[in-house]
């Protein structure tokens, strides 16, 4: 098949959204499909990392002056513009190229797809996917962008449209799926969960002090990982102030937690504030491809994501994958992903969090129990599998 992707955000930048764009084609390539991406002006070259064929083509470069690639871009104005630049592109790859398939990545991307779909009314076939990594709202919301609840019930009403697009919808999140099918008429909304690819991470268990001396983390010490993006959406303030609170009270010294990801000054300022620098490493910005360098080095990994944005959390797999125990929400994807193996956190507050590496720190045999039981249970997460059931969907549609 020939697919076209629709990704209106910076592609590739080293996060989660990009990630799974990212790994959904590269699953699809070894299927034997034909995969292009269409993104924005910015963002990195996968070239320079992997041999592929995915075909990522760019809208011109018309506003230079845009270079937002970290998360939390979506609410800037100027994407209307980039969006309409990408509209363009995207009906003319489609009346060149002639796709079999539409695949289109977060709301913006559904909407550019469906309306590929309404202005090539009479090619009968061309199907549209839609491909949701979370909620519209919840994901704003997260992001402080909501000021006017009158302008929340507009983008509630509009989410609830786009919700009902495309032949057919895939999504991250188990705790999304519901709620994407009961807005359906057609009730065809799929669990596409998110994956990870193991072979990354198997030479690594025994390269561990190797990897400490290269990224100069101190020995004996319980390591603590978040890597991820770093917007305060994320949860990583919960972090901070739970390891501000074991600072406190004098009981941090055992403990010393690594952050890795895109874009980390307020969190390097936070911790020069508060004397922290001595329980610390950040790593910023962090390569995706470098990620289980670093995930590896984990006894303890957090995920401290909230609720409220309805994204599954790809980070949990990677993090199972390095064979490291692992904090997380109480939610019902994280569960179906990690089953037995993950310390489920119904409320993650700093002082729970404090509490619960302290007593895992002080337990090494529970670390190592939970650890075994999240390995076991990712290894039907692989990507390769993730291409398997998107093909089927859209084989489905077709």
């Amino acid at each position: 098949m020939k697919v076209l992707m629709i990704a209106p955000t910076p592609f590739f930048s080293h996060r989660g959204t990009h990630i799974r764009i990212l790994e959904e084609a590269r699953a699809l390539e070894l299927r034997g499909h034909e995969v292009k991406i269409l993104t924005y002006h910015v963002g990195d070259d996968i070239h320079k990392y992997i041999e592929t064929n995915i075909d990522v083509r760019r809208i011109r470069r018309w506003l230079f002056w845009y270079k937002i690639t970290t998360a939390g871009g979506g609410g800037d104005w100027q994407k209307i513009f980039l969006n309409l630049f990408l509209i363009r592109k995207v009906l003319g790859m489609t009346l060149r190229w002639k796709p079999d398939v539409i695949h289109g990545h977060l709301h913006e991307g559904v909407i550019i797809g469906r309306i590929t779909q309404i202005t090539f009314f009479w090619r009968r076939s061309l199907r549209l996917v839609a491909d949701f990594h979370g909620s519209l709202v919840g994901e704003m919301k997260s992001h402080g962008y909501f000021r006017d609840t009158y302008v929340m019930k507009i983008f509630n009403y509009l989410e609830s449209r786009i919700n009902q697009m495309g032949d057919a919808a895939v999504v991250s999140s188990a705790d999304n799926v519901k709620k994407i099918r009961n807005a359906r008429h057609d009730k065809r909304a799929y669990h596409l969960f998110d994956g990870v690819d193991i072979s990354n991470y198997i030479s690594l268990e025994s390269n561990k002090d190797e990897l400490k001396r290269k990224y100069k983390i101190p020995e004996g010490k319980t390591i603590i990982v978040y890597t991820g993006g770093l917007v305060r959406n994320k949860g990583i303030q919960t972090i901070l102030d739970a390891a501000l609170h074991l600072h406190k009270e004098g009981v941090a010294g055992g403990l010393h937690f690594v952050i890795g990801g895109d874009a980390g000054d307020w969190i390097a300022s936070f911790i020069l504030k508060n004397s922290l620098e001595k329980y610390f490493t950040v790593i910023y910005p962090l390569n995706y491809f470098l990620l289980p360098e670093v995930n590896a080095l984990a006894d303890i990994a957090i995920d401290p994501k909230n609720v409220h944005s309805k994204q599954a959390s790809g980070k949990i797999l990677q993090y199972a994958a390095a064979g490291t125990a692992i904090i997380c929400a109480d939610r019902k994807t994280n569960r179906e992903y990690l089953g037995e193996g993950g310390f489920y956190m119904p409320d993650l507050n700093p002082q729970t969090l404090a509490k619960k590496i302290l007593s895992l720190a002080d337990n090494p045999k529970e670390i190592n129990q939970k650890a075994q039981y999240a390995y076991q249970s990712i290894e039907r997460y692989a990507w390769k599998t993730v291409g398997k059931r998107l093909e089927g969907v859209y084989k489905s549609v077709l």
